[in-house]
């Protein structure tokens, strides 16, 4: 699928692009993976990192709000990954502008740019259980952005390319999430961990699980199609009691912008959504084209249906999570 393809990466220097650098490294022979990103620094880091591929990556410094650079570094590329964003929640809604022309406006120049650009045949961008019912302005832009890429198979025409979204939520042991909070205060002695709310639960995702799900959309998705992987659950007082057994756990209260629980699929997504043996996919309630039709080897969700960390049918236990907490590696 990736053999002796161009692959472009916006925000390619974060965690998830150095990710899937790697996976595909490890797995295909592309003919180049394209690093766009803006500081030059992260860039130079993810060069030395990478060095003994240096023949396979490229590095190209750009911001997803220019349009026009956006259109040169697509230059001859086959796939894009859209990886791009603002994502801290107090950062977006301190600075609403900018995360408005990073999340919303950078997502239509990529569309725009790769509507144009004559080589590109798939490009996949990165969503966020935020997105779904949103509660803060991280998850609005990100919603309107999926609502945009998924529209812009409406414009393809007779082009051979097509748009598609990958959803999940917080990677484990990802910066600003539960388990390096919680690594702090027990590599600080501490003997208590607080929970926001007893109630809280999250899916539990691996950065190698996203990339993955990223890889499948690449080999599947026909335009419009919303990928959700289907994974475990597990409660935020589990998570402390494996992380430091016996602890206490004070509840301190729910932060502003804050879920109690991880939505990926709503009732009101269930009229379109199919399950397969491991991903559940929501089809677009807009059709623009013959091409754009649901895989029939799944299962269609029944009425009412819905997805979240809350109502999942499949639960890690405490013991399990310790065992998971050996293979997570904490961003820096």
């Amino acid at each position: 699928m990736l053999d002796n393809k161009t692959i472009l990466v916006t925000g390619g220097t974060g965690s998830f692009g150095k990710c899937f650098t790697k996976y595909v490294l490890e797995h295909y022979s592309p003919k180049k993976i394209i690093i766009y990103s803006r500081d030059e620094f992260k860039q130079w880091m993810m060069a030395n990192e990478f060095k003994e591929h240096a023949d396979k990556l490229r590095f190209f410094i750009g911001d997803v709000r220019d349009l026009e650079r956006m259109k040169r570094a697509l230059t001859n590329v086959d796939f894009v990954i859209h990886a791009a964003a603002m994502k801290q929640v107090p950062a977006c809604e301190y600075n609403p502008n900018e995360a408005i022309k990073t999340n919303i406006q950078g997502a239509q120049n990529v569309i725009e740019a790769s509507l144009d650009s004559p080589s590109v045949k798939k490009v996949v961008a990165l969503s966020t259980d935020k997105a779904v019912n949103p509660v803060n302005l991280y998850g609005g832009t990100k919603l309107v952005s999926d609502k945009l890429f998924i529209a812009a198979n409406a414009y393809a025409g007779t082009k051979d390319i097509n748009f598609s979204i990958v959803r999940y939520g917080n990677v484990a042991g990802s910066r600003g999430s539960v388990i390096p909070f919680f690594h702090k205060i027990i590599k600080e002695g501490g003997n208590s961990l607080p929970i926001t709310d007893y109630r809280m639960t999250r899916f539990w995702i691996s950065l190698t699980q996203g990339v993955e799900l990223v890889i499948k959309a690449l080999e599947e998705a026909t335009g419009g199609e919303t990928f959700i992987s289907k994974i475990p659950s597990f409660k935020i007082t589990d998570l402390a009691e494996a992380m430091l057994p016996g602890c206490e756990m004070p509840e301190v209260g729910i932060r502003e912008g804050e879920k109690l629980h991880e939505i990926m699929v709503t009732v009101e997504d269930s009229m379109t959504t199919y399950e397969y043996d491991k991903h559940f996919i929501v089809y677009p309630q807009m059709v623009w084209n013959d091409k754009q039709k649901p895989n029939m080897s799944g299962k269609k969700v029944p009425e009412g249906f819905s997805y979240s960390s809350g109502n999942n049918t499949e639960w890690l236990s405490v013991e399990e999570i310790r065992e998971l907490l050996k293979t997570v590696e904490l961003e820096k």
